[in-house]
């Protein structure tokens, strides 16, 4: 039977609704490599404002992670709101998966909208696109904010069990899910005090995976498969931004020690900021 109503669906219109409200439209910007990149961008640009982007984490697409904080920033910047490659309207035919290359995507994306200098925030893998930018774009990126952005973990990790999942197909399987206990296990390690899954109602779980996690599952898996392959800490590039890193005390996800790894790793040059009792920032 065909569903008639999708409570995702809703949502994502209410999301849509309160980036129109405050002053982004939506935008497509064919890179001419067999990529196209979904923006929001502002509607007027304010040259006396400064220009911030904001680079979502994996899960369902930037309206879900940014619609709360939008109506309080649009105030202070032009704000510049892309979906990832393999994200909402985002795609490629591209095979390349890695961080770097979604870097040069969303640079690609800003260089249309003649953004020549911005700051940026990244969430989660979000986090490693926005490093990836300021090593790649340093002329161009002035300051940087990693959110629970495991950026400095190594290969090796995985192996001596820092994760609470230490198997990468298991750990894509969560965080692409496509059953419901998957994405009841996603929802775990997501949010600092989960309800009950059990009280969640099984319909919305099917409702969700289907409106928002059937497309480009293996592609998404993908871009997760390249994060820790050959990484190590002394083959990531020091950034020279001044940089301020933002960790949740209980993240599950990427554990705070990789917080202070990455303050280490950066030095005097950044500053960690450790929010009690929280996971990381809602990555769905």
């Amino acid at each position: 039977m065909t569903k008639c109503f999708s409570f995702t669906e809703a949502k994502n219109w209410c999301l849509r609704s309160t980036f129109t409200r405050s002053g982004l439209r939506s935008t497509l910007t064919d890179l001419s490599d067999g990529t196209v990149m979904h923006c929001w961008v502002p509607n007027t640009r304010n040259d006396s404002k400064p220009d911030l982007l904001l680079i979502h984490g994996l899960g369902a697409n930037a309206l879900w992670q940014w619609a709360d904080v939008i109506p309080q920033l649009i105030h202070y910047f032009n704000v510049y709101v892309p979906d990832l490659v393999f994200f909402g309207e985002s795609y490629t035919s591209r095979p390349e998966r890695t961080d770097s290359f979604q870097a040069e995507c969303i640079m690609k994306v800003m260089e249309a909208n003649t953004v020549k200098k911005l700051s940026l925030v990244g969430l989660s893998y979000g986090g490693f696109v926005g490093y990836s930018m300021a090593v790649q774009f340093k002329e161009n990126i002035e300051r940087v904010v990693i959110c629970s952005s495991g950026v400095c973990l190594e290969e090796k990790d995985l192996r001596e069990g820092m994760f609470k999942v230490s198997d990468l197909e298991e750990a894509s399987s969560i965080l692409v899910p496509q059953s419901r206990e998957k994405l009841k296990k996603l929802l775990g390690f997501s949010l600092y005090k989960p309800p009950p899954t059990w009280l969640i109602p099984s319909c919305l779980l099917d409702d969700f995976i289907d409106a928002m996690c059937r497309e480009y599952v293996e592609e998404k898996r993908d871009l997760i498969r390249a994060i820790p392959k050959d990484r190590k800490i002394s083959n990531i590039s020091k950034i020279t931004q001044p940089t301020l890193i933002l960790w949740g005390e209980c993240d599950q996800i990427f554990p705070l020690e990789l917080g202070y790894r990455l303050k280490r790793h950066l030095g005097d040059n950044a500053e960690l900021v450790v929010i009690p009792e929280c996971w990381a920032c809602l990555k769905y």
